[in-house]
């Protein structure tokens, strides 16, 4: 393996693992995609040169170049709503051998390679605040299959020799995957996409190959082996569309708001009450919620805040770890809300979370008492 395919191999790696650690803390912010969805994509297919290493001295080892080819995939998943979802995956690419380089031994080449996989993705769609971009990226596993339809003929000094090799191989694949989506606004629910994938099929790729060996004599009867390739190394670039059936309603417009007769303006404030040291919700305060998300379609605002707090009750009132305590328990309220928020059909974009541990009480008490009302969530359209 040469040293530019051992470090794209290692820099594969590490971003997959990236991906996935980031994916485990980034959940807070993520623009969710609920429900069914299916997507396409087509674009540009790159090879990275393959090191061919034949099972049999017969043939001559080497190198497989490849020109750039096409790539394209469909694909059918589900979002869980919190910006993480799953998919699975039928891709395909071909790249055509340009040269067969080989110290020593001279040759032209030509025919092609195709690959077909089966893969299943995890994605996580983020929330940068803007909501006609969202970036997103995840990584894949799955099954790949190779197929190799080449020949090489020796010129020069070897010219006479032929080598054929039409055979496929298959094995275990993963990709990583970077990306954007951009909504389109005049179709809710469709979005265009940008695409990066690293896609590799793992381990050596053995296709049976043929070969006239004896360059003084064409006609001899051919020789047969293994061709064993390895580092089969794949960046795509993709265009696409993604279309969601159960997409998030979009804010409303100003013209929405606009009416003959001024409407009374809805209530702009709402508390969500908690249980003592809980951050879960119960159903009175699940349908005041959603009272909140449905009021939210005829209010004028631009942000929506969501201020958690807690009461002043701890094992040891007054100490920093009661404070710290009390201030992500707060936290923890006002994201349970948000997600709530988020279910029942508000933007992500157009929300914050703050947490105030036990600093702004609604209820003056004295240090360490446990009061209800102080425990609670405040909806702030703003």
């Amino acid at each position: 393996m040469n040293t530019r395919t051992s470090i794209a191999s290692l820099l594969a790696r590490s971003v997959c693992a990236a991906c996935l650690s980031v994916m485990a803390f980034g959940a807070a912010e993520a623009q969710p995609v609920r429900g069914l969805y299916v997507a396409g994509a087509a674009g540009a297919s790159f090879n990275q040169s393959q090191t061919v290493n034949p099972h049999t001295k017969l043939f001559p080892r080497g190198r497989d170049d490849y020109t750039t080819g096409i790539t394209g995939l469909g694909s059918i998943g589900w979002g869980l709503g919190d910006g993480f979802r799953v998919e699975v995956e039928g891709n395909y690419r071909n790249n055509r051998l340009s040269r067969f380089h080989s110290p020593g031994f001279s040759s032209s080449a030509h025919g092609h390679q195709q690959k077909y996989g089966g893969m299943a993705n995890a994605l996580f769609d983020m929330d940068i605040g803007q909501n006609w971009i969202y970036p997103y990226f995840g990584a894949g596993i799955g099954y790949g299959s190779q197929f190799t339809n080449t020949a090489i003929r020796g010129t020069g000094p070897n010219r006479g020799y032929r080598q054929r090799t039409r055979d496929s191989a298959g094995g275990f694949a993963y990709q990583g995957i970077f990306g954007v989506s951009l909504p389109v606004p005049w179709v809710v629910g469709l979005s265009t996409t940008m695409e990066y994938r690293f896609y590799t099929i793992t381990g050596r790729h053995r296709h049976f190959t043929t070969a006239t060996y004896n360059f003084s004599n064409p006609e001899n009867d051919p020789v047969s082996g293994k061709r064993g390739s390895r580092t089969d190394f794949n960046h795509s670039l993709m265009l696409g569309l993604r279309y969601e059936f159960n997409p998030a309603p979009p804010p409303p417009t100003p013209a929405q708001t606009l009416s003959s007769t001024p409407a009374p303006s809805p209530v702009r404030t709402y508390l969500v009450f908690f249980d003592w040291n809980r951050d879960s919700l119960s159903d009175r305060a699940r349908a005041i919620v959603e009272t909140a998300a449905r009021n939210s379609t005829s209010a004028q605002f631009t942000r929506i805040q969501v201020n958690g707090h807690s009461d002043s009750s701890a094992v040891r009132p007054g100490s920093r770890e009661a404070e710290a305590y009390n201030m992500s328990l707060s936290l923890r309220r006002a994201r349970t809300i948000k997600a709530e928020l988020i279910r029942d059909g508000v933007p992500a974009g157009v929300i914050d979370v703050h947490g105030f541990g036990d600093t702004r009480p609604l209820v003056s008490t004295q240090p360490g008492t446990a009061e209800p009302q102080n425990r609670r969530v405040e909806i702030d359209f703003q």
